[in-house]
């Protein structure tokens, strides 16, 4: 291949200049080039189960499970996502992937919903890196391993809503509503 066309395809492609990290301000650094809120696996563990059973973040969840968005996929969304926001560094990130994919089968194992475990054309992958088979075969048959949800955990999971119980918007009778607003583009009343 030309040299001349492998330089201007590899400058199609859209990624940082080297060294262009080393201009960023330092005064305002992003979120990820800080040092990370979270250094110790237990302390984000615990972080992350109180984010996945915030009452909304619960619901969407399992209500995408439901629909059938593989667990290894929202488990990468949401480590990437807390990645960018500097909870954790690329190291920790990584070794949160098994424990948040079985917070999630438990939550879902709880409401017996149909579990997809990974997209079939990435088996296996969590950020391009392969997972042990034992691992992953484990994620598919549902079986969580004894010491990944703790007994606080177990308890706090009873208490969490059913997506078939009622919302609290649907128990509010109609005579307890407000009278709708009349519509701007309605005849006006007397003519």
């Amino acid at each position: 291949m030309d040299e001349n066309v492998y330089m201007s395809e590899v400058a199609k492609v859209n990624r940082p200049i080297p060294g262009q990290s080393l201009t960023s301000d330092p005064d305002n650094p992003a979120p990820y080039e800080r040092p990370p809120q979270f250094t110790n696996v237990h302390e984000a563990t615990m972080y992350l189960w109180d984010f996945v059973t915030e009452d909304s973040t619960y619901v969407a969840l399992m209500t995408g499970i439901s629909k059938g968005v593989p667990v290894m996929s929202i488990t990468q969304v949401i480590l990437f996502n807390e990645f960018q926001q500097g909870k954790w560094n690329p190291d920790l990130m990584l070794m949160l992937a098994e424990p948040l994919a079985y917070m999630l089968i438990a939550l879902a194992e709880r409401l017996d919903l149909d579990i997809k475990i990974d997209n079939d054309e990435e088996e296996g992958d969590i950020f391009g890196i392969e997972m042990e088979e034992k691992k992953l075969e484990q994620l598919r048959n549902s079986e969580i391993p004894q010491g990944f949800i703790t007994k606080e955990m177990a308890t706090e999971m009873k208490n969490l809503p059913s997506l078939l119980e009622p919302t609290v918007e649907e128990e509010v009778t109609e005579e307890e509503k407000a009278p709708a607003q009349p519509s701007l583009m309605a005849q006006p009343e007397g003519q």
